[in-house]
């Protein structure tokens, strides 16, 4: 007979196993390394949550193509994505203009194999930012960005993303995070394929440890 402080040992090692290796909301709270290469501005203060003070918020549009073009990195695209997604919270008629860009991008099926991962992460990040209404940095953004996102489902982007850069391990990568929240199986599945072919890929390797 197994001893119940062993069973209890054994299924908390379990559920350990079966988290993410960073806790708190997957696209937001653990901003990735891009080495050197160009994101949006942010602060130097190392906060996750905190962007530059001065941003002018009524370029992020802008800005934010500016920098998904279609050579740009997974890696890269992500860092990106999680602070316009940040940025875009402090004003909805920014974050409803930015959201409507890359979607119509992503449904355009633009020259650009990655802008329904776009789409998806955005997506995904602003939802996430909808669960941190006891955030005091967040609290007065939440109600804004539920408005924004109502109706607006990453899924349908994701499996868009997917489906052109299957043997992608950053994609699956990106997947993954996305995933995370709404589907636990194709988290596992993504994560699988990202850690398989994490080696080809430099940024995705700094950055891998994202995920269990």
């Amino acid at each position: 007979m197994i001893h119940p402080r062993r069973l209890l040992t054994a299924l908390a090692l379990t559920l350990t196993a079966a988290t993410p290796a960073l806790a708190g909301p997957p696209l937001l709270c653990h901003p990735f390394d891009i080495g050197t290469a160009k994101s949006l501005p942010w602060s130097d203060d190392g906060g996750w949550s905190r962007g530059r003070a001065d941003y002018p918020i009524k370029q992020l549009v802008a800005d934010t193509e500016a920098i998904l073009q279609p050579g740009t990195p997974v890696i890269v695209r992500m860092e990106t994505l999680r602070r316009a997604a940040i940025y875009a919270s402090q004003d909805p008629t920014v974050a409803v203009a930015l959201a409507d860009r890359l979607t119509a991008k992503a449904r355009a099926n633009s020259t650009d194999p990655l802008a329904p991962l776009d789409a998806a992460y955005l997506i995904g990040a602003l939802h996430q930012i909808t669960t941190l209404g006891r955030d005091s940095e967040f609290r007065d953004r939440v109600d804004g960005v539920k408005r924004v996102v109502d109706g607006r489902d990453p899924a349908p982007f994701l499996t868009q993303a997917v489906q052109a850069r299957p043997s992608d391990p950053a994609v699956a990568f990106a997947a993954a995070l996305i995933a995370l929240d709404t589907d636990r199986q194709a988290y596992d599945g993504y994560a699988a394929r990202a850690k398989a072919g994490a080696s080809q890929d430099t940024l995705l390797a700094r950055n891998i440890k994202h995920l269990s």
